[in-house]
């Protein structure tokens, strides 16, 4: 599929430019193996870059005009590199001119075409847009020699999120398209964006993502909504126990005795975010011995508690981890991302993965109506300029 991809973009460039590009830039989308909802609460997340992409080819010029061509969506937009850069009426031109206008501000720039392509899915929870965002930071670092940092180039991408895309999104998204590595998990540390790389080698094991194909309507607000009321929580735990900084400090006794100060909301919001950092950190020691059966346990418990306490699950997710919860052949199951549908994030045994999609597919289409889509993917490298060989950053 990446050379598919790439064959394509560079077919594309060529017919619309008349010439080859300078460069092909490959941006990843990722998956998160656990830790969801704790990167606004001082916790940890262990994602991980996967092998689909947002691929960029990319010529820079003379002179000050600029054309991206959006080869998926039929679409292209030509400006000046001298025009103020303001929020478009068109979302994806955003991401771009969210990450252009701060480049602007470090650095003068000169003209460029480009030609972008994505097997990224969109709307999946896999973050295309953090894929995009990066992408398009790392290529003008690259061509225009600003040697600008992985952890500057992450920043760069979930600012332009915030200011030109409006998403008040975290930082994990664009750090594992960045930092990403192959067969590796990054552990991060959200409050300090301190990392370890994690060896990721699930030997019998895949990694499948099963999409619902469905989107409510509530994911804002939804989310909104949580921030709040962790946030209540966390303020009632304090006046209690007056040493706790963050969720970092809190446990599960704590959350638990204060249980009627806190009222069942908040306290179901707080017991799953406390629970939850502890559950990533129990996934690495999983993962490091090889235990991945307990890592799957860790998963499926990750599910009853956004289903649960948190409520970030809704039917058609549960019923996809509900169909594969008593198969032998799916170690862990959960719902990932922000929630309200997206995906589910499975392991399962290579040899059968054919097999689940079959049987989840077609209980899903009998139960919903709905063409459920199936991922396999493979935890890849980071954001990268492709040659023959790969160089990283």
């Amino acid at each position: 599929m990446k050379n598919e991809l790439i064959t394509s973009v560079k077919a594309t460039f060529t017919e619309t430019f008349k010439n080859q590009p300078a460069h092909i830039f490959m941006s990843p989308g990722r998956i998160n193996i656990i830790g969801e909802h704790v990167d606004y609460n001082d916790g940890y997340v262990l994602p991980a870059a996967i092998d689909k992409y947002v691929c960029f080819a990319m010529t820079t010029h003379e002179s000050d005009e600029c054309t991206i061509v959006a080869k998926d969506l039929n679409d292209s937009i030509t400006f000046s590199i001298n025009d103020e850069v303001k929020p478009h009426e068109k979302m994806w031109v955003n991401f771009f001119f969210g990450v252009l206008h701060q480049i602007k501000e470090k650095t003068p720039l000169s003209g460029f075409h480009i030609v972008f392509s994505s097997d990224v899915p969109m709307g999946a929870g896999l973050s295309s847009s953090a894929a995009l965002e990066c992408g398009f930071a790392f290529a003008l670092s690259k061509l225009y020699n600003l040697e600008l940092s992985k952890e500057e180039i992450a920043l760069i991408g979930q600012k332009a999120e915030h200011t030109f895309v409006g998403v008040n999104c975290g930082i994990m998204d664009q750090f594992a398209s960045v930092f990403g590595k192959e067969d590796h998990v990054i552990l991060l540390d959200c409050n300090t964006l301190k990392y370890e790389y994690h060896k990721a080698d699930f030997k019998e094991y895949a990694l499948l993502l099963l999409d619902s194909k469905v989107k409510h309507t509530h994911l804002t607000s939804g989310y909104n909504d949580r921030r709040r009321e962790v946030e209540e929580g966390l303020a009632l735990i304090k006046t209690t126990y007056p040493d706790v900084k963050s969720f970092r400090d809190v446990t599960e006794y704590m959350v638990t005795a204060i249980e009627n100060e806190l009222g069942p909301v908040n306290f179901k919001r707080c017991l799953f975010v406390v629970k939850e950092i502890k559950r990533v950190l129990d996934a690495v020691k999983a993962i490091e011995a090889h235990d991945f059966e307990k890592l799957g346990a860790l998963m499926f418990e990750t599910h009853q508690g956004l289903s649960q306490n948190y409520e970030v699950s809704c039917e058609e997710i549960d019923f996809l981890v509900d169909m594969v919860a008593n198969d032998a052949n799916v170690i862990g199951s959960r719902m990932m991302g922000g929630g309200f549908g997206g995906c589910s994030i499975n392991l399962v045994k290579k040899e059968a993965v054919d097999n689940i999609i079959e049987k989840v597919s077609a209980a899903y289409k009998e139960k919903y109506n709905i063409d459920l889509e199936a991922y396999k993917v493979a935890i890849s490298e980071g954001t990268t300029i492709y040659k023959d060989e790969h160089a990283s950053i």
